[in-house]
């Protein structure tokens, strides 16, 4: 390293980089002194592509030789942020003594990384060691276990520490140790490189081996500062040990109290709730349990002494915490999907040895151990016959327990065909024999097992008739030209106010099923009605097309009472707007879906189901347009509502200026009055006779129910009625219209004469003029 001619803080780096002339390059890296050499260092020639250092976001720049301050340079002496391999850019990466000049960096520091896409069934294998148990019952090798013991040259742990658990089936197990005297300081080339590699960022020699042992091993650690712990202590008035004289800290495992409240490692205060697990003491909260630590007790550069906890916690409660408070943690992945309570005191030592190694200090004598009921190892008896019958192929006894052995069991040998495996203390998983044939069948190769066909006489299948006309009911709809949409029942309950024109009809929050822990305020509550959710579909699809036609058959979630499940009914939703007909060149091709389209839909629906007695009314709904809104009925019963949105609630979903028809129907109820067979007639032979009809009526009377009193008084005679036009204005009465229906007579057995045609249109006239107020149009 040479003094820059023209700068104070720059230096010249001669650089042998094994060709055939030494580089020079202008640095100003704080860690390169004049007179220092012999360096090892990570090199990039002119042209190579590194990371910008500079930047604080990820950016990659090309070297090319430059003159700084008069003096050129080629290439550049590297940091680690400029390599990739962490955020440290306090100056350039200085390799060990033995790297050899010339050599591309990655093959000497590169390494195989093994990327393991776990399923959440192996626990065990969410560690260096859970894997090599697996390699090396698969290839027959013997795993090398590193040492779990610790040099303990201090001072007798007992009586300095208390350990209490509240509840065991909480915390199973909890184990501390104690080393004092250490030096914190960045960890060894070797450690900080396979962190790296395994994707965690080094942060000192005590945080390292915590997080390096748990790699190792599966068995997360936190370390405490001791004398941040022996402070609150003396704080909260507890006793002081005889020979140190510093005050006895109590840890406790217990649950959040009400208002309880800690800041954690990542600098946020958060609001504990009941159900989370804590690890505390006499003074307060000091973790949350199995998740992350907090602020106060962290390990920093002051630290002297430390305190390392190894516990157990149960999966469930860890699981629950860590999603309620969006806390997600290398810890927290492993215990909440198990580890056994056996790995504690393993890691533990593990790891103390670890940090006397590389922090120096003097481990304490001896581990305290609270485990109030270690879990008793199970016992299970397999038979030959059990793996045949499961895997369809004969195993030998002894084939069975040389894979079980493999796999650390304990195996007793009970006769020819049996065998007794006790689990190894690092299994949670296995209960019965099925456990066992699976690990038979795991070890043995899926690949290898024959494929068989089931000997057992398959059970009669019934017919799902409930699935079968749900299905159906699609099948109609896309074959009406609509398409089928499947969308979240989770919403925002405003969302679902926003469908509420009718003060009076104010959506209560109360009502709705609501998540304790959402992942987002969007998908909090379960709907309600599946309209809000069609209508934001509607929205989004309109962006990039002018007509829209969707349903969905989905559930909807209705409260019941006080901690009650909530009633949850099938319901069919349907949307439409746009064009009628895109480009077509009929006269109303161009005019907008409206009332009238969907209730089409409806009524094709209904006729294909073969549902009879169906009518329409005049109704009311607060999303809807109150002049356009109708009632379905079937046999009295009302089963739904269709109308045209309510312009109000258009404005609120961001929807065009054009009407949008929607309906929703109680799918349950309309499916009980499903025929699977409609009613078929033989074709008549004999002419029909088709005759037209004009009624003036009051405005308010539903041609529908003229239609149902046609029909009526017209026997069975009266084959077909039809309403074909609708009118009001000139010649008809203020408060009337004129309602024109096309209706077709014919009988079965004979041509009907104009006197019974001329008969029965009379007794059709009489019967509307009186019990509805009809006139017969001139």
């Amino acid at each position: 390293i040479k003094p820059h001619p023209n700068a104070d803080r720059l230096v010249l780096a001669v650089v042998d980089y094994g060709g055939p002339e030494p580089m020079t390059v202008v640095t100003g890296a704080p860690n390169l002194k004049v007179g220092d050499s012999g360096l090892k260092a990570p090199f990039a020639v002119v042209g190579a592509r590194v990371i910008n250092g500079y930047a604080e976001e990820l950016e990659y720049i090309r070297i090319k030789p430059a003159k700084i301050r008069g003096v050129r340079s080629e290439g550049m002496v590297l940091s680690e942020k400029e390599l990739g391999l962490s955020d440290d850019h306090t100056g350039i990466l200085l390799l060990d003594d033995d790297a050899p000049v010339g050599t591309p960096l990655a093959d000497y520091l590169g390494d195989t990384v093994l990327d393991f896409d776990l399923t959440p069934n192996l626990a065990r294998c969410f560690s260096v060691i859970g894997v090599a148990r697996e390699v090396a019952a698969l290839t027959g090798q013997k795993v090398r276990y590193p040492s779990y013991q610790a040099v303990m040259e201090g001072e007798p742990l007992e009586g300095r520490v208390k350990i209490e658990i509240e509840n065991p089936d909480h915390c199973p197990r909890f184990t501390v140790t104690l080393i004092r005297d250490v030096e914190i300081g960045p960890s060894p080339r070797w450690m900080q490189r396979r962190l790296i590699l395994a994707g965690m960022r080094p942060i000192n020699n005590i945080v390292d081996v915590t997080n390096y042992v748990m790699l190792e091993t599966g068995q997360p650690l936190h370390a405490f500062d001791w004398d941040v712990l022996v402070r609150r202590a003396a704080e909260s008035g507890q006793p002081t040990h005889p020979v140190t004289g510093e005050a006895i800290p109590t840890i406790i495992m217990r649950t959040a109290r009400p208002g309880e409240k800690l800041t954690t490692l990542d600098d946020v205060e958060r609001d504990l709730q009941p159900d989370d697990i804590l690890v505390t003491d006499t003074a307060g909260a000091l973790s949350i349990a199995g998740i992350m630590g907090g602020a106060e007790s962290e390990v920093s550069a002051d630290t002297r002494n430390v305190l390392l906890e190894a516990a157990n916690w149960n999966n469930i409660s860890i699981r629950r915490t860590a999603s309620y408070h969006k806390l997600s943690s290398e810890a927290g992945a492993r215990f909440g999907r198990g580890v056994h309570p056996a790995e504690a005191l393993r890691g533990n030592l593990r790891a103390i040895e670890l940090m006397r190694q590389l922090a120096g200090g003097t481990v304490a004598q001896g581990v305290v151990d609270a485990y109030p009921a270690p879990p008793k190892p199970a016992i299970v008896t397999l038979s030959t016959d059990d793996v045949e019958r499961s895997l369809g192929m004969h195993f030998e006894r002894d084939q069975i327990a040389g894979i079980l052995e493999a796999l650390e069991f304990e195996v007793e040998r009970v006769d020819e065909r049996t065998v007794r495996a006790t689990t190894p203390d690092h299994r949670l998983d296995i209960t019965g024999a099925h456990d066992l044939v699976e690990e038979v069948a795991r070890i043995y190769g899926y690949d290898r097992l024959p494929s068989t066909l089931p000997s057992d006489e398959l059970p009669p299948q019934r017919t799902n008739w409930a699935l079968v006309r749900e299905e159906r009911v699609r099948d109609i709809l896309v074959g009406a030209g609509l398409q089928e949409v499947i969308t979240y029942p989770l919403l925002s309950i405003k969302r679902e106010a926003a469908l509420v024109t009718d003060s009076e009809a104010a959506v209560d929050p109360d009502s709705y099923i609501t998540l304790a822990n959402p992942i987002s305020p969007e998908r909090a509550s379960l709907r309600h009605t599946l309209l809000a959710s069609l209508l934001e579909v509607m929205r989004n699809n309109l962006r990039y097309r002018d007509r829209v036609a969707i349903f969905e058959v989905g559930h909807v979630y209705l409260p019941t009472g006080d901690g009650e499940l909530p009633e949850e009914p099938r319901r069919l939703g349907i949307a439409m707007t746009g064009p009628r007909k895109k480009g077509g060149w009929l006269d109303g091709d161009d005019e907008g879906l409206d009332f009238f389209d969907l209730k089409g839909v409806v009524e094709t629906l209904l006729a294909r189901l073969h549902i009879e007695g169906a009518t329409f009314e005049a109704g009311h709904h607060t999303a809807l347009h109150p002049g356009r809104t109708a009632k379905l009925c079937v046999a009295g019963q009302e089963v739904g509502v269709l109308g045209e949105l309510h312009p109000i609630v258009r404005e609120r979903f961001d929807l065009p200026a054009q009407r949008v028809a929607v309906a929703e129907l109680d799918l349950d109820a309309l499916l009980e009055y499903v025929r699977e067979e409609g009613l078929y007639e033989t074709i008549s032979r004999y002419p029909a006779v088709e005759q037209d009809i004009a009624l003036v009526v009051d405005e308010a009377i539903p041609a529908a129910q003229v239609q149902a009193l046609i029909r009526q008084a017209g026997g069975e005679l009266l084959r077909r009625v039809e309403l074909f036009d609708v009118y009001t204005g000139e010649q008809i009465p203020a408060g009337k219209k004129s309602l024109a229906y096309s209706l077709t007579y014919q009988a079965q057995d004979r041509t009907l004469t104009d006197e019974e045609v001329a008969e029965v249109q009379a007794r059709i006239v009489r019967e509307v003029e009186a019990r509805l107020g009809a006139t017969l149009r001139a």
